[in-house]
């Protein structure tokens, strides 16, 4: 069931961790089969290293288990990642990383400002990577409190946490806002550090929301 989305799962969960965004086990990760609206979800507690395809596990978004191949229990989080689906009706993955630069300005509870224009692909609408008020890992309350920051933004910190990311073509992509996510904070530590904690100038939401493709750019046509 679901067999190609589970082979990306993996695949994502290995790289997350080889890139360092997940350390021990930490983070996990899911994507969405919109045509049943089933989810695939990383196990809990499981050495990335030794994950396969077959390990995933798949859920509806009334938590309950489809199929596990392997007898796996599903993550922790899957309630948060159920919670972003329901909230998200379009979202099609979610990663969730505990990458040192973005979990610390989590630790912080200190959203990070767009400092770079990249961050125009994070999906953001208040110029923010916003935080979103602490939850216990493994509760509702941590899936009840991510709903205000996924709707305002496709990237957002979770208080004493990590960080998560949420898109709607795949699982590759959310992982890639993940990335970024990092980056960003990364920069924005150096930023504040090289300044002597002055706060950098940010762009405005209107500015992030001007870019296009160049229309400049032109293409033979075709015959």
């Amino acid at each position: 069931m679901l067999e190609t989305l589970k082979k990306d799962v993996c695949e994502i969960a290995k790289r997350a961790q080889r890139d360092g965004l997940c350390k021990h086990k930490s983070g996990n990760f899911s994507a969405r089969d919109l045509e049943t609206g089933y989810v695939v979800i990383t196990p809990t507690s499981v050495d990335r290293d030794l994950l396969t395809p077959r390990d995933m596990v798949v859920m509806d978004l009334e938590a309950r288990v489809i199929e596990n191949l392997s007898g796996l229990r599903p993550t922790s989080e899957s309630l948060m990642h159920l919670m972003i689906y329901r909230q998200r009706s379009k979202a099609a993955a979610i990663a969730h990383t505990h990458s040192a630069y973005a979990t610390a300005f989590a630790l912080l509870n200190k959203p990070i400002p767009a400092v770079v224009y990249e961050v125009a692909n994070l999906g953001l609408t208040k110029a923010r990577v916003p935080v979103a008020p602490y939850g216990r890992p493994g509760t509702t309350g941590l899936a009840d409190s991510v709903i205000e920051s996924c709707l305002e933004a496709d990237c957002f910190l979770l208080e004493k946490h990590g960080a998560v990311a949420v898109d709607e073509r795949d699982v590759y992509e959310a992982f890639l806002k993940a990335s970024y996510i990092e980056e960003l904070a990364e920069l924005y530590y150096l930023a504040l550090t090289a300044g002597g904690g002055i706060e950098p100038e940010g762009f405005a939401q209107e500015e992030l929301q001007r870019w296009e493709y160049p229309r400049e750019i032109s293409f033979p046509s075709v015959r």
